[in-house]
């Protein structure tokens, strides 16, 4: 049988997944979501066109390759037909590539009214996308939540009401009046809604953990795009400021049905400084023109929101924690281009906490927030990278800035992106 390679992000999200993705899923016969909703997105530029894709895994735009949205993932139907639908547009054969887990919950219109309503009671925000996610999970984990073989079974309608009327509740409970419920949560409306959704989305409907691990007996190749990122996870993340699953690699098991057996190769994805979108703990974040400049030279504004990503060095110690959290076998460096155009550039080796050195991160937001970065300066003007092929190609401060990366972490680096296109990436031996 054959092992199943995993694409895991390893600090916040947004370290370019979909490069890497895209060019796994170029010899894959499929590519799986595992968790998460449309709170995620990878952007890829396929064809000229650029895709900016929140559920429907990335791997489908290979043209040949088996999407499948796992059961590990809330899904929002509007915006699940809106991506198929811009498929289809260009040219996709998405009924044929396209397979939607019987198990994944569905996001109803509720789920992102309460996600505003808990936001909007916290006196420290959290930075929610305010998509619905965090609420549709907590309606999974307390067994009250809508699963896609839901919507097509006898009780669905009973399922539906009394949902709509708990939730209704508990909106009221947390002060909003009914007649801001408009049309949304009217039973007849989001029942008629919801069953047009359903129909136009059987056909995609089935049992992927039996599809998936037949492909695996078949020897095809499987490819699991992680969405979000390790210092994200709902428990190894940087609590209360993370997401509201686990985009470890505990998550893909859980998200998908596959075993430990399974798992082949496990690839971190980082850039080659660091980022985060939100509120929330960031040691090596730089309020100053360098990381102004980092954003604008990376173009940092989120794929789902828009918003202005906050920037600031690598930080080699949270990467050594994402190697022992996911297992990972080899490492994908992006952005080298971009922070190549830097004279001197600093790698956080180690925490300073009140005076003592430590290389082990922590989640603990007090530490965190107590933590001083220990820098190492490299020397950058890299130069234009655009013609480099290979790894000796480089020039030698690139070759150095990447070799300490790999001494420090023990892994080896296999891609290295030099560019935003989808051809501008080394792959190394």
């Amino acid at each position: 049988m054959s092992k199943v390679d995993v694409v895991i992000g390893c600090f916040y999200g947004d370290e370019g997944k979909g490069k890497v993705i895209d060019y796994l899923a170029a010899d894959a016969d499929v590519a799986v979501r595992a968790t998460g909703g449309d709170n995620a997105g990878h952007t890829i530029k396929a064809g000229g066109v650029k895709y900016a894709m929140h559920l429907i895994p990335s791997g489908i735009l290979s043209g040949h390759t088996t999407g499948i949205i796992g059961n590990g993932v809330v899904l929002n139907p509007k915006i699940l037909l809106e991506e198929i639908a811009n498929l289809k547009s260009h040219g996709y054969d998405v009924e044929r590539y396209l397979k939607i887990s019987d198990k994944a919950h569905v996001i109803l219109p509720y789920h992102p009214m309460l996600d505003a309503a808990l936001e909007g009671r916290r006196t420290k925000k959290i930075g929610t996308t305010g998509k619905g996610i965090g609420p549709s999970y907590c309606d999974k984990y307390e067994r009250s939540g809508l699963r896609m073989e839901d919507l097509y079974a006898a009780g669905f309608a009973q399922k539906l009401k009394e949902a709509v009327e708990s939730k209704k509740a508990l909106l009221k409970f947390y002060g909003m009046a009914e007649e801001e419920f408009g049309d949304s949560l009217d039973f007849d409306g989001l029942y008629g809604l919801y069953c047009g959704y359903a129909e136009k989305l059987k056909p995609y409907v089935c049992d992927t953990l039996t599809y998936l691990h037949k492909a695996l007996e078949r020897d095809e190749r499987v490819v699991v795009e992680g969405a979000q990122a390790t210092l994200l996870d709902i428990d190894f993340g940087s609590y209360p400021f993370v997401t509201s699953s686990n985009p470890t690699i505990g998550g893909i098991l859980t998200g998908t049905g596959l075993s430990a057996l399974d798992i082949g190769n496990v690839y971190g994805v980082i850039k080659a400084y660091s980022s985060r979108v939100g509120e929330g703990p960031y040691v090596t974040e730089l309020l100053d023109a360098t990381g102004d400049k980092i954003r604008e030279l990376g173009h940092e504004y989120g794929t789902t929101t828009g918003r202005p990503r906050r920037c600031g060095w690598l930080d080699l110690v949270a990467l050594k924690y994402a190697k022992r959290v996911n297992g990972l076998t080899a490492l994908a460096v992006n952005h080298l281009d971009t922070i190549g155009r830097f004279e001197k550039i600093r790698m956080c080796v180690a925490y300073d906490l009140d005076g003592t050195v430590t290389e082990d991160f922590s989640t603990n937001l007090e530490l965190l927030d107590r933590a001083k970065p220990v820098y190492r300066e490299f020397a950058g003007d890299f130069g234009d990278l655009s013609g480099c092929r290979k790894f000796e190609e480089l020039p030698l401060a690139a070759r150095e800035y990447i070799g300490f990366i790999e001494e420090y972490t023990g892994i080896p680096v296999k891609f290295i992106g030099t560019g935003a296109e989808r051809e501008s990436m080394l792959v190394r031996d």
